[in-house]
């Protein structure tokens, strides 16, 4: 008898479709779990993945940075983390130490493995995954609803955690992350700001139902000044006006992990003493707090599930801006 088998999708070259395949069931290594899919967030870094705008590391992959999982070796429900730390204990010095700061922020270590990118991901019905980068999940939420914390949802509470001091927070980009991340601020009483594309005014209404003080175009200025943003969108022109709409001594976070060209723009935005910053995966602690909070809040996502088989569409509805929400595979 051969092994087992397990359906996947998977991606043979940038830009191309993926394809539906059986493959034999994964094995997992010292360390790792085997997982049971139940759920698979899609999210803007797959979408980079397979158009191609992050350097393709090899082919075939099977994408996907975001799933809800059963162990198979406990029954605890559990998500695999994004970022896959393979041996990391610190970045080396050129002396050969190891470097404190690094090894207090692990989400840097250069020699990182992800998911669904270095690594095959939840574009499946099973995954292997770092057990240092899962977690037990809230119960209270069913597969679907909690795949999208595990991706947008930590990406987007990192890249809060940078503005969470901030009165008026701006958020670009009003996807998956900015639906879970304008939750967590109402919740710490913040006012929010959001900035959709042009003319989306169904994003504008959805951002105004979960308490946006303001919703308009990205390029319109807000009625106040900011202290804070979050540009969640992967377009450097945003960068720009971003910096114009912060008071003196705000803050700007980039929160992708790709973004296009950032414009040739005047000091002017820069001066006043206002910082741009971006983030860079995450940490275990990320992890542990987050679900925590969303647990305490409790954060409530907006979903459009599609089959296992239908992962294009999805991808072609988050490429097109068709999602409100978050799209999620159930395999």
């Amino acid at each position: 008898m051969g092994s087992p088998a397990s359906k996947c999708m998977r991606l043979h070259r940038p830009g191309a479709q993926l394809v539906a395949e059986s493959r034999p069931l994964p094995t997992p290594q010292p360390g790792q779990l085997l997982l049971r899919v139940r759920a698979c967030g899609v999210c803007r870094t797959d979408l980079h993945v397979v158009d191609g705008d992050l350097p393709f590391l090899g082919a075939p992959l099977v994408p996907g940075m975001k799933s809800s999982a059963k162990s198979s070796h406990k029954a605890t429900t559990s998500v695999c983390h994004s970022a896959r730390d393979s041996a990391c204990r610190g970045s080396a010095t050129p002396a050969g130490n190891a470097n404190s700061v690094f090894a207090a922020r692990r989400n840097l270590c250069d020699r990182a493995r992800f998911t669904g990118y270095s690594l095959d991901g939840g574009y499946a019905e099973h995954v292997v995954a770092d057990a240092r980068y899962c977690f037990e999940l809230p119960q209270a939420m069913d597969d679907a609803h909690v795949a999208p914390l595990l991706c947008a949802g930590l990406i987007g509470y990192r890249s809060w955690r940078f503005a969470r001091d901030a009165q008026r927070l701006g958020i670009y980009g009003f996807g998956a992350a900015a639906h879970i991340v304008a939750q967590v601020a109402r919740w710490h009483g913040q006012e929010i700001y959001a900035f959709t594309r042009p003319g989306d005014i169904h994003a504008q209404q959805f951002a105004t139902e979960l308490g946006a003080c303001w919703a308009g175009d990205s390029d319109r200025e807000p009625p106040v000044q900011l202290d804070a943003a979050i540009i969640f969108a992967s377009v450097g022109a945003l960068v720009p006006l971003a910096l114009r709409a912060l008071r003196k001594g705000g803050t700007l976070v980039c929160g992708g992990i790709h973004m296009s060209d950032v414009p040739a723009m005047p000091y002017s935005l820069l001066w006043g003493e206002r910082s741009i910053r971006s983030v860079a995966n995450l940490t275990r602690r990320d992890g542990v707090e987050f679900l925590a909070l969303a647990a305490r809040i409790p954060v409530k996502t907006q979903v459009e599930t599609f089959a296992l088989t239908d992962a294009n569409a999805a991808l072609e509805s988050l490429r097109t801006g068709a999602l409100t929400g978050a799209a999620v595979l159930l395999p």
